[in-house]
């Protein structure tokens, strides 16, 4: 499965930095993150793999660039 983008309730609206297992891998996220994810509640965020060289961990992601959509004026 090819996930490229990310919003908040897929990961279960977590509130705490950190690495969590998701259905694609792992998620890193940071506070910065979470950050956007309480001011813009809607936002996707694109994926961006991480190297990793423990192929038993598991493909690892952080987030990239985010979209909050049409933020409302």
């Amino acid at each position: 499965m090819r996930v490229n983008k990310i919003n908040w309730d897929k990961i279960g609206r977590v509130t705490e930095p950190g690495r969590y297992k998701c259905f694609f891998g792992y998620l890193t996220v940071t506070s910065e993150d979470i950050e956007v994810w309480t001011r813009y509640p809607d936002a996707t965020f694109t994926l961006l793999a991480r190297p990793t060289t423990d192929q038993l961990l598991g493909e690892d992601y952080g987030l990239g660039a985010f979209d909050i959509g049409s933020p409302q004026q």
